[in-house]
């Protein structure tokens, strides 16, 4: 691009700016609070994981050492990245299309029936100490509603350790998170099928539309992609971010690291160790995932309809 050229976008731009300086205005809220508390914070943690800081002394640079010690000297965060990876394959796409499976068949219900169910299906992810519930159903002893159940009917002889044998935590943990899932993008789907334009439907069966299949794919998908978006956005977010449920029904850590994920191990280096260098670097590395995976669904999301 010459000088010129360059010049003469600025001064569009610059034109442009003047113009709409109202709606900047009104944007200047929100921009600086997103600066200051979001991308501020991001640029500043991808800053220290090419340094070793420990909260007292100041950064001191190491350049890429924190993401070599990660994926060559590190082996729990081998295999919290596999635990990770394998959690999000399996609960993010499920949880995805439950959401939308569970919007459209409540979106089709009469308005009364329509609330009450929404509140239900949506309550799990609102309710306090859910996790009580499943501490209870995958208890370790004969106590435990999924022990008492084999025992009595014949399946086991003695109680299982549920929470405590490497072999059943994380399908447990997929579980509990397909239960907790329908949240935020079921809102947003209910909300999305109940914005679609009727006159669309009137004019796609005009147009050889002849059953609800092609509804959903031609009109209903293509009419929702802003919600579709928001919800996929949501639920990568959640698939990636697990911790909570990790750390409150198998402990932590695991037994032999066989429920830890990438925030649990960030949040042992970054909470109880303070190398906040190192950390940054688990932060950084779990950024670019997520980000890689929303640009991926982006695109598979502007196919819907084609």
């Amino acid at each position: 691009m010459s000088a010129s050229h360059l010049k003469e976008r600025v001064r569009l731009v610059w034109r442009d700016m003047k113009k709409y300086k109202h709606a900047y205005v009104l944007l200047a809220p929100y921009f600086i609070i997103f600066l200051t508390f979001t991308a501020f914070p991001v640029l500043m943690s991808v800053a220290l994981s090419f340094t070793n800081f420990n909260m007292l002394q100041s950064p001191e640079w190491v350049g890429w050492s924190n993401y070599a010690k990660l994926f060559v000297n590190d082996d729990i965060f081998l295999i919290s990245l596999k635990n990770t990876l394998l959690f999000a394959a399996i609960t993010g796409p499920i949880s995805y299309m439950a959401c939308f499976l569970f919007a459209w068949l409540v979106n089709e219900l009469p308005p009364k029936i329509r609330a009450i169910m929404t509140l239900i299906l949506y309550a799990p992810s609102i309710s306090g100490n859910t996790y009580l519930i499943w501490q209870l159903i995958f208890s370790g002893d004969s106590y435990g509603f999924a022990n008492s159940f084999l025992m009595n009917w014949g399946f086991s002889l003695e109680p299982i350790q549920w929470l405590q044998d490497t072999k059943y935590m994380l399908v447990i943990l997929m579980i509990v998170q397909l239960w907790l899932s329908l949240g935020t993008a079921f809102l947003a789907f209910i909300a999305g099928l109940q914005n679609v334009d009727p006159t669309l439907y009137e004019a796609g069966a005009i147009d050889g539309v002849r059953n609800r299949w092609q509804e959903l794919w031609f009109i209903t998908l293509p009419a929702m992609r802003p919600q579709l978006l928001f919800g996929a956005v949501i639920q990568i977010a959640s698939s990636f971010a697990v911790a909570e449920i990790s750390m409150n029904l198998v402990g932590f850590p695991s037994v032999d690291y066989a429920a830890n994920t990438i925030v649990t191990h960030l949040i042992d280096y970054g909470t109880i160790r303070f190398e906040m260098g190192y950390s940054s670097a688990i932060a950084t590395v779990l950024f670019a995932i997520m980000l890689l995976t929303n640009l991926i669904t982006q695109r598979l999301l502007r196919k819907v309809g084609e």
